[in-house]
């Protein structure tokens, strides 16, 4: 029916569960009970329980996927939180093997991931004409080079005294602790993102950043912001890693930066900036998680499976384009 505005009115409502459904986190919902269900079919030791057991290992990675959505939302981009992660894994050994109490460990290795992401977000608001991905490219370089002349080339570090570090890494029930924090930081992080001023400025930085400086938005606060919480966030991921390893190495956190991007875009959040939903990307989390453990636990080569997880992101980056244009079509015909 057409109102006195001369406009259609839809007379029937819309139907909010088809919406929901046929929405990119409907769909990775659908996909990630498909992988539940091939991993099960594929291995008769993926249980609940196993898989429970295996994911602490995962989950650290977890960690860098929250901030990283920040940046993406930014339309920027962090590929040094792999080197972070090594650097702050090695500071922690060496002043937990030097003696230093765990709380004091805990905080050499915040404080080291803190410090790097915030060398990361100074550079690019003092030089805001180099790219994101350039300035990353040399910190990445320079942050596990750091950690390979300490540890030597090809060198390890491994904790001589666990206690703290076990204490971490012990469970509720069938859940790692780490389980619980990654549930909590995905809600504050979603809170944020889509209730707060911060959250609002990342998309509006992301959609057009000069229109955002005009409109008042503190746009070198905020990006200084997001990397220094990159890297606070790898800090962290280097902690509940080593409570895992008990040590670090030279390729310690190496192709976690990769992980984190292709978490974030495989849940909908656009490389170009100001689009995206985070919990897409805490769903697509998970999905990445469980087809690792499903495939690793028949033994599939670990270059295949990298493969196969490539291949999801290029379909998770195409689909959108390809709908997009059916529905153009369908509009012109």
């Amino acid at each position: 029916m057409a109102g006195k505005s001369g406009r259609t009115i839809n007379a029937t409502p819309e139907n909010v569960w088809k919406k929901q459904i046929f929405s990119w986190e409907g769909i990775l919902v659908i996909i990630f009970i498909a992988v539940i269900i091939l991993c099960k079919i594929l291995s008769p030791n993926y249980t609940f329980t196993n898989v429970l057991r295996e994911m602490p290992k995962y989950l650290s990675e977890i960690f860098l996927l929250f901030p990283m959505a920040y940046i993406l939302l930014l339309g920027e981009i962090d590929i040094s939180v792999g080197s972070i992660v090594c650097l702050s894994a090695t500071a922690g050994c060496l002043v937990s093997n030097a003696g230093v109490p765990f709380g004091g460990v805990v905080i050499v290795i915040l404080l080291t991931g803190t410090i790097c992401g915030a060398i990361n977000g100074a550079i690019l608001v003092k030089f805001p004409e180099l790219p994101s991905m350039i300035v990353t490219l040399g910190t990445q370089i320079v942050f596990r080079g750091i950690a390979e002349i300490v540890l030597g080339s090809g060198g390890s570090v491994s904790l001589s005294n666990t206690d703290g570090f076990r204490m971490i890494a012990k469970k509720a029930g069938p859940f790692p602790y780490v389980f619980f924090l990654v549930i909590i930081s995905a809600v504050i992080f979603t809170v944020i993102s889509v209730k707060m001023k911060f959250g609002r400025s990342l998309y509006a930085i992301g959609s057009n950043r000069q229109t955002a400086f005009y409109s008042g938005i503190r746009v070198k606060k905020v990006i200084f912001t997001a990397y220094t919480v990159m890297g606070l966030f790898a800090g962290i991921a280097a902690l509940f890693l080593t409570s895992a390893l008990y040590g670090a190495n030279t390729t310690t956190g190496k192709g976690f930066e990769m992980d984190a991007i292709a978490m974030a875009v495989f849940g909908g959040i656009a490389t170009t900036g100001g689009k995206g939903r985070l919990v897409g990307g805490v769903i697509s989390a998970f999905i990445i998680i469980c087809l690792r453990i499903g495939l690793g636990q028949i033994n599939m080569n670990s270059q295949l499976i990298l493969v196969i997880i490539g291949i999801l992101l290029i379909c998770a980056v195409l689909l959108p384009n390809i709908t997009g244009n059916m529905k153009l079509k369908k509009k012109a015909n």
